[in-house]
């Protein structure tokens, strides 16, 4: 009597979740968790887009061997005049990324747009090897390449033309170099530049 009561009660438990299955709030779904990417509840989006500049893979020589890290750079921005570059480096790529998006957080700047999201004037600006020139140009839409573009892009800016004066190919320093030449930019009162005091 005894086993046929086991059976009975095991029955219907293994009938409910059989093999893996769980009873999710919309019925019965596989595996854990819910949707993959979707935010969690006490997540909340960022108000800014990130976009990877570059990524590397350094290796030190230690006694026991090579010692891999990676160094990430990443361009932050909102795309209404604020933007940010920041470089993160640390032996997984996860944590480098966190740490080169808190950089950028930390180096942001706002640039003064005109009404057309443009730049008010030229501006040139260097950083270490790299060299950057942007100019406005209404109508003509966004011209620019390499992480230059990238930088333009989200902080909001639409009608210029940016050209890399140097031949550095280092991603990272030409997008510093941009936001050295975006720094620079004043702002426009009256459809006429003036610099703060």
């Amino acid at each position: 009597m005894n086993n046929t009561d086991t059976q009975k009660s095991a029955a219907p438990a293994q009938g409910q979740h059989g093999q893996g299955m769980r009873r999710g709030p919309r019925g019965p779904e596989r595996g854990r968790g819910g949707r993959r990417g979707a935010p969690q509840r006490g997540e909340r989006r960022s108000e800014f887009e990130q976009k990877l500049i570059g990524i590397r893979r350094v290796a030190r020589v230690m006694a026991g061997g090579r010692r891999f890290n990676f160094s990430v750079g990443i361009v932050l921005g909102d795309k209404r005049g604020r933007v940010g570059v920041g470089l993160g480096k640390a032996n997984d790529t996860a944590l480098a990324i966190e740490k080169a998006s808190r950089a950028a957080k930390r180096n942001m700047i706002t640039v003064p747009l005109t009404e057309n999201r443009s730049i008010a004037h030229n501006v040139e600006a260097k950083y270490c090897a790299s060299a950057v020139a942007i100019r406005p140009s209404p109508g003509r839409g966004l011209v620019a390449g390499s992480s230059v573009r990238t930088v333009l892009d989200l902080a909001g800016i639409s009608d210029v033309t940016a050209k890399l004066l140097s031949r550095s190919k280092n991603p990272v320093n030409n997008a510093r170099a941009t936001i050295v030449a975006l720094a620079s930019v004043a702002r426009p009162k009256g459809g006429k530049a003036h610099k703060e005091v």
